[in-house]
């Protein structure tokens, strides 16, 4: 499957944050599944996740993998979100220096690479410090 096909089917998760909240046990998840993890119900409601969360630890990227080259070095982080999911993502718009555990991030939309000699825009979330 190309890229650009698997990037659209991942539009929900992509640009809403969607995830799935059990019906059953209240445990959320992203990205959805059909089935909850913890007790195998299939009873599952669409939820939009927070966009706040804090740092539970990262790591400064110095050889990326080559969509990214033009962007190293570059921090990533998980960051846990004010809902208890966790997420992984580049945290930017701050010296490395200043990025801290338990730091306050916020998730913006934003561009992550292009694809291929059409210049295909491929957008995700990144995590903002939070002033």
């Amino acid at each position: 499957m190309s890229t650009p096909s698997r990037y659209w089917r991942e539009i929900p998760q992509r640009y809403r944050l969607e995830a799935n909240a059990c019906a059953k046990c209240d445990l959320t998840f992203f990205p959805p599944r059909l089935i909850c993890p913890e007790c195998q119900n299939q009873e599952l409601e669409a939820t939009k996740l927070t966009e706040t969360g804090k740092v539970m630890t990262y790591t400064i990227i110095h050889v990326p993998p080559s969509q990214f080259k033009d962007q190293a070095p570059y921090a990533v982080g998980i960051v846990e979100l004010d809902d208890g999911v966790k997420l992984t993502g580049q945290i930017v718009d701050c010296p490395f220096e200043e990025i801290k555990v338990g730091q306050r991030v916020k998730l913006e939309f934003r561009k992550m690479f292009s694809v291929g000699h059409s210049g295909i825009l491929c957008y995700g979330y990144k995590f903002v410090p939070e002033y």
